[in-house]
């Protein structure tokens, strides 16, 4: 199995974005990565009124203090690589305009020459839904919809027509469009969530906590899509959550994907063998001191994963 790597791009406070996200971007592909990764995180509540992901006490990590925006990031790696594709993992959806962010994504797609991967989300912070002011958080689910709607509609053919509960898009002339169909791939942390992205997104997005569990998950998706009907393939891209140590970590507690790039390696064969997914990507932005070592762990770690045969 030839396994497909991307690395994220540094959003983190230690990073000057102009300089720093092209300079990472350009050799990331020169390295062999295959993707580029963004996240986001629209504000940093000071004092805090909510926990990190909604779980009460959990305190929000410094990195969060200064994320820049996904897509002004993705433009600036669309920018400066020809190949690798552009993805975010996630954006919060339900913050953005749908129609707006529908054009955003296909002005992207175009101008880099069909790379857009949108992985979209529905998020988990009530102070940031408050601060967007496009929907409140109890409709986040149903704005989610909304937003997949709107974009198929606007990247599909002219006359775009479109009425929802936010947007209503009468006979209309919208580009530019996509180079090719843009893939929405969604996480799934739920029934309902993997339902939605059976029957309406093109891929999945999990996150890589464990070669058994991964698996499980991967079962548990393809019985559903079995059970409704769906005959597509669900692209999936794992995001693989890395930290990084220079020295093997030689602990008995050894959580996956911690400790050394051989270390890092051999879970991410294990994770490939088990699930049978041929795409990963790589979060170690937030652990490097700088776009230097930055850079020279993406290299220690693509030459790892290479090492291992897969």
């Amino acid at each position: 199995m030839a396994i497909r790597l991307g690395l994220s791009l540094p959003q983190a406070r230690q990073y000057d974005l102009g300089r720093d996200v092209p300079d990472v971007a350009r050799t990331a592909e020169r390295i062999g990565y295959e993707s580029l990764w963004v996240y986001e995180r629209a504000l940093f509540p000071e004092p805090m009124t909510q926990g990190l992901y909604g779980v009460e006490g959990l305190a929000w990590p410094d990195m969060y203090r200064s994320v820049p925006d996904p897509l002004v990031t993705l433009t600036l790696a669309a920018a400066s690589t020809e190949r690798a594709r552009l993805g975010t993992s996630i954006l919060v959806a339900p913050l953005h305009n749908p129609f707006q962010l529908a054009k955003s994504l296909a002005t992207l797609d175009a101008a880099s020459g069909g790379r857009v991967l949108a992985g979209l989300g529905t998020g988990w912070s009530l102070d940031e839904y408050a601060a967007a002011g496009v929907a409140p958080f109890e409709e986040r689910g149903r704005v989610l919809d909304e937003v997949i709607d709107v974009c198929r509609a606007v990247w599909g053919p002219d006359p775009v027509t479109y009425e929802g509960r936010i947007t209503r898009i009468a006979s209309a002339v919208v580009g530019p469009k996509p180079a090719r169909p843009i893939p929405i791939l969604l996480p799934t942390n739920s029934r309902k969530a993997m339902i939605r992205l059976v029957d309406r997104a093109d891929g999945w997005m999990p996150i890589a906590m464990g070669a058994d569990r991964l698996a499980e998950q991967r079962r548990q998706l393809e019985d559903l899509a079995q059970e409704r009907g769906r005959t597509e393939p669900i692209e999936t891209v794992v995001r693989v959550n890395a930290r990084y140590t220079a020295k093997a970590y030689d602990g008995a507690d050894r959580s996956p994907f911690q400790g050394s790039a051989a270390q890092i390696a051999e879970d991410l064969a294990a994770h490939a063998e088990s699930s049978g997914l041929d795409a990963f990507f790589f979060e170690v932005q937030g652990g490097a001191r700088d776009a230097e070592e930055l850079k020279d762990v993406a290299a220690e770690l693509h030459e790892a994963v290479r090492a291992t045969g897969i």
